[in-house]
């Protein structure tokens, strides 16, 4: 690549100049390290250190890379092609949403709740991150990870691959078809739950780039996919067995009804760490 400056300033300066139409100042930034560390192993500081640093042929190619995939609106996760989530490198692409902090947090309150499941489903597991979050910090549980979508399983097996950890995936439709044997001690999920009517007001980023079908629903009936998991579910889970869901924060308070309405017990609603709530718990009593 032959270029007048390359410098590292230069190419922040020219990563500022293509993009600020579609990102705020602080967005912006958080994206220039993002793409410094996945690209050359730099953390914050030594970016910062390094502005004036004259880079290589090879490393200039490397940051300049991603730049026409961002400036054509492609989220930054499925242009660097992996996330950190929960301390686990994670491979996205668009067959999978990309994971979300609102996730971790998630699975933060599973793992911090003091139990230890022996036996765990997570359902609509896209690229596995949930899953494997909790194989992770439950090894000795045995985890399953179902989704309709072939191509997120295949997405989720390599991540399973990636990190040596054994989750069961299988094929299901959440709507439409039962749990697979046996009886679970956690069945948490992360279903799709906007509406369509919101699809026009969603950032492009997210609307034109990740998939429909994990994200949308149909407005007449948002909550389809809490219906028939929480209906699923309780004809698989143990005594005091824990169901997860993270919902649509304009919706917590219907799924928390619905699951009352449907004999689950101990119902929470729990606020993601920007206020809004995120998530539902509920215990099935046999």
């Amino acid at each position: 690549m032959q270029v007048s400056d390359n410098r590292v300033q230069a190419v922040l300066d020219l990563y500022r100049k293509r993009l600020s139409e579609r990102y705020p100042a602080s967005e912006l930034r958080a994206l220039e390290r993002s793409v410094f560390r996945h690209q050359l192993g730099w953390d914050m500081g030594e970016l910062e250190m390094r502005r004036h640093r004259t880079l290589s042929e090879s490393e200039l190619l490397r940051v300049y890379r991603p730049l026409d995939r961002l400036v054509a609106g492609e989220p930054l996760q499925y242009v660097l092609g992996s996330v950190v989530f929960h301390g686990l490198m994670i491979g996205v692409s668009p067959a999978a949403l990309i994971p979300r902090p609102e996730t971790e947090e998630l699975v933060d309150r599973i793992v911090r709740s003091g139990r230890a499941p022996r036996k765990i489903i997570d359902i609509g597991t896209g690229s596995g991150c949930i899953a494997l979050a909790l194989k992770q910090a439950f090894p000795d549980a045995h985890v399953t990870g179902a989704d309709i979508s072939e191509a997120a399983l295949e997405l989720a097996r390599t991540n399973g691959d990636r990190h040596g950890l054994e989750v069961t995936w299988i094929a299901m439709d959440a709507l439409n078809e039962d749990f697979p044997e046996g009886a679970f001690d956690l069945v948490v999920s992360n279903p799709p739950y906007i509406p369509e009517r919101e699809a026009a007001g969603l950032d492009p980023v997210v609307r034109d780039h990740e998939p429909p079908m994990a994200l949308f629903v149909p407005d007449e009936d948002p909550l389809c996919f809490y219906r028939a998991i929480a209906s699923r579910a309780s004809d698989r889970m143990t005594p005091e067995g824990e169901l997860w869901f993270e919902v649509h924060h304009e919706h917590s308070g219907q799924v928390a009804d619905l699951l009352g309405r449907m004999g689950w017990k101990s119902v929470q609603v729990h606020d993601d760490l920007s206020g809004n709530p995120r998530s539902v718990r509920a215990e099935w009593m046999g």
